[in-house]
C-alpha cells in the first residue's frame, strides 16, 4: 500500500540512503537519540482545554498576542507571521515533534533493516493514538484557540497536516512485537473517527470552506486519511469538485497565488499551498483527469503555479513580496518530486535533488523547516 510516496519513489529513497553515507550518519544519529526518548502524548499538558479533559488536543493560534491597549490584553490581536512564545506551551509543537520522530524511526528501520527502530516507532504510535491512558481524542475542536475570541476554530485543523506525512510513513512500517496487525487496525479505527469529525463537525465544514491554503490542506487531510482507512470511494467525488474549485479561485492565469502573496510570509505560504495542491493532484489525478494541468475558470492551474514559482526556487529571480523570515528552499523539494512524478517531467528531479539537503526531504515534509519554528525535541526517558 502506498499513499503519497509511490513504491518507485520509496525504492529510490532507500537506494539513495545506501549511496549517501553522510545522510546515513545524520539519520542514524537522530534515530538513536529517539530510541531513548519518552513517548509524547497530548496528556502531557501544561494547560487544560475547556473540557478539562487532557485527552482533548488544544493549541494556541501562533500569530495572536495580547492587545497592549487593553489592561487584560483581551481580546487578543493578530500579528501575522510573528509566533507568540506561548504557542510552544500547547499541543501543536508536541504533535509535530511526535510525527517527525515516528517518520525518522520508520526511515531508519527501512534503511538499516534493524527492528529496534520499528519497535520504537510502534511504541510512539500506540502512546499517541491507542493507549487508553494517553491517547488523543479524534478531533481538533480546541485547535488554535484565541483568548477572548474563541475556544477553537476551523483553521486549527491545519495543525494536523502532520498526519498526512505520518500516515505516508506508517504504511511502510513492518509489523513487529510493538506494532502488530491489530495495532494497525486500531489506528485505522482512530483515523476513521477523525475523518468522520473532519467531514461532519462545524469546525471541519468551516475549514473545508476556507479560500486559501487552509482549504487546500483540509482536502489533503481528507484524501490521505480516507485512503489510509479504505474510505476513498466515499470522498473522491467531493474532493475532485473541491480541488477544481480551489484551482479556479486560488490560482491566477499567470500562476500567482494572490491569497498567499498578501501574507507576511508570502514565499512560505505560496510554497506550502503549492505543496498542498501537489498532494491533492497525487491523490486525485487519474486517466482522463490530470489535476496538474487542469485549468480553472480563469485559466489558472497547478502547473502554472509551479512554473510561476520555479524561477524563485532556482534563485534566478529575487523574491519581491513580503517575507518576514529567511526562505527555506529545501521545503520545495517534495513538491518538485511530486510534480516530476505527476507530470513525467525529468527536468524537475535535478532541481528537487539540488534543493533537498537530505534524501528524506524529497518524500517527507517538516513544518519546522517551512516555518522556521523551533519545535522541541523529545525528552529522554528518566534514567536513559
Amino acid at each position: 500500500m502506498s499513499l503519497l510516496t509511490s513504491d518507485a519513489r520509496w525504492k529510490a529513497f532507500l537506494q539513495e540512503m545506501a549511496d549517501r553515507p553522510d545522510s546515513r550518519k545524520v539519520l542514524i544519529a537522530e534515530a538513536d537519540t529517539l530510541l531513548t526518548a519518552t513517548a509524547p502524548s497530548v496528556t502531557q499538558k501544561k494547560h487544560l482545554p475547556p473540557t478539562k479533559d487532557a485527552h482533548d488536543y488544544q493549541s494556541l493560534s501562533p500569530y495572536w498576542w495580547p492587545d497592549p491597549a487593553k489592561p487584560d490584553g483581551l481580546p487578543w490581536v493578530s500579528r501575522d507571521g510573528e509566533v507568540n512564545p506561548l504557542f510552544y506551551e500547547y499541543d501543536s509543537p508536541r504533535l509535530e515533534s511526535f510525527s517527525q520522530a515516528v517518520i525518522r524511526l520508520i526511515f531508519e528501520a527501512a534503511a538499516s533493516g534493524k527492528t529496534v527502530y520499528a519497535e520504537k516507532a510502534g511504541k510512539l504510535l500506540k502512546t499517541w493514538f491507542l493507549d487508553p491512558n494517553t491517547e488523543m481524542n479524534p478531533h481538533l475542536q480546541y485547535a488554535q484557540f484565541i483568548p477572548g475570541i474563541t475556544t477553537g476554530r476551523g483553521i486549527g485543523i491545519i495543525d494536523a497536516t502532520a498526519f498526512v506525512f505520518l500516515l505516508d510513513a506508517v504504511v511502510r512500517l513492518e509489523f513487529n512485537k510493538e506494532w502488530t496487525a491489530q495495532d494497525l487496525a486500531g489506528l485505522k479505527n482512530w483515523m476513521t473517527r477523525y475523518l468522520d469529525w473532519l467531514l461532519t463537525s462545524a469546525n471541519g465544514k468551516e475549514e473545508g470552506n476556507e479560500a486559501n491554503n487552509h482549504g487546500t490542506w483540509y482536502d489533503v487531510q481528507v484524501a490521505c486519511v480516507a485512503s489510509f482507512c479504505d474510505k476513498w470511494e466515499s470522498v473522491k467525488h467531493q474532493l475532485t469538485a473541491a480541488a477544481q474549485k480551489r484551482i479556479s479561485t486560488q490560482i491566477e492565469p499567470d500562476g500567482s497565488q494572490p491569497h498567499e502573496l498578501k501574507r507576511t510570509l508570502s514565499f512560505t505560504y505560496c510554497t506550502f499551498n503549492l505543496l498542498g495542491f501537489s498532494c491533492v493532484a497525487k491523490f486525485l489525478s487519474k486517466p482522463g483527469l490530470n489535476l496538474w494541468d487542469w485549468k480553472g475558470d480563469k485559466g489558472g492551474s497547478i502547473l502554472a503555479a509551479l512554473h510561476w514559482m520555479i524561477p524563485y526556487y532556482t534563485k534566478k529571480s529575487p523574491w519581491t513580496h513580503q517575507q518576514l523570515h529567511p526562505v527555506q528552499f529545501s521545503t520545495a523539494a517534495l513538491l518538485l518530486s511530486l510534480a516530476q512524478e505527476g507530470l513525467g517531467d525529468p527536468t524537475l528531479e535535478p532541481l528537487a535533488q539540488q534543493l533537498a539537503a537530505e534524501p528524506w526531504e524529497k518524500i517527507s515534509f517538516s513544518k519546522a523547516s517551512l516555518t522556521g519554528r523551533s519545535y522541541p525535541k523529545l525528552a529522554p526517558q528518566t534514567g536513559a
